[in-house]
């Protein structure tokens, strides 16, 4: 299917949560599978959602590379962009382990949005922290180093695995503050407005529990069921099972 423009900024008003939380709703993916774990975390979490698709790269910086090296290796990754269905997220898997060096600073992201990207994710570690905050530009990262070391990058466009999550070329992702989930293509453009429904249901158990009125356990097991009645509704409606 086709992704366009309105249907990414649609999908970068919510939350990556509730993008996990509808997902679920489709049966179209193991519900343990299909998002980061906790490695990989948010640098900049007051940003909006990052909403775009994978450019793939393989990392190291431990030793020398044959030839090349990560600026060089740039040119390559920005041509790729344009084969993308959207604006590119670069994923970056770190073959050392741990860490050695910074896969990213302020120039190689300065660069990657100048292109269009929306945003980058690495299971290594980036630096420049405080300039690349400035250029408001997401990053997701496995910690920060001061160095580069002898970065390259080894491949380009192959699966890579970040933070237990399997990523593949082209790949739509979402991330912010809470971490990063693929999403189905073949569901995206359903996503937001089931969203607008389980916000609406989610309303019945936030509007209890933060209202005036008395909470009793049995008023809260009723709201509970009402929240579960109307959910399974939607579920019953979407799932792909």
């Amino acid at each position: 299917m086709t992704v366009d423009s309105q249907l990414i900024a649609r999908l970068a008003e919510i939350d990556t949560p509730t993008i996990c939380n509808v997902i679920e709703l489709f049966d179209v993916v193991p519900r343990n599978q299909g998002f980061t774990d906790a490695r990989i975390r948010c640098e900049f979490p007051a940003l909006k959602p990052m909403v775009g698709f994978a450019a793939t790269a393989s990392f190291r910086s431990d030793q020398p590379p044959v030839g090349g090296d990560a600026y060089g290796s740039i040119q390559s990754q920005l041509e790729q962009f344009a084969e993308l269905a959207g604006p590119a997220v670069v994923v970056f898997q770190d073959l050392d382990d741990p860490a050695v060096s910074a896969t990213f600073g302020e120039v190689m992201c300065s660069t990657y949005k100048a292109y269009g990207s929306a945003g980058l994710i690495t299971s290594g570690a980036g630096r420049d922290i405080d300039q690349v905050r400035e250029l408001d530009y997401p990053v997701f990262t496995g910690g920060t180093i001061a160095s580069h070391a002898y970065c390259h990058i080894l491949h380009l466009g192959l699966p890579v695995r970040v933070g237990g999550l399997t990523v593949l070329q082209n790949d739509l992702l979402h991330g912010d503050a809470n971490g990063v989930a693929r999403i189905p293509l073949d569901i995206a453009a359903e996503i937001p407005d089931v969203t607008a429904e389980f916000y609406d249901a989610e309303k019945i158990m936030l509007d209890y529990v933060n209202g005036p009125d008395e909470k009793t356990v049995t008023g809260f097991t009723e709201r509970r069921v009402e929240f579960q009645e109307v959910v399974a509704k939607i579920k019953a409606r979407v799932s792909r099972a």
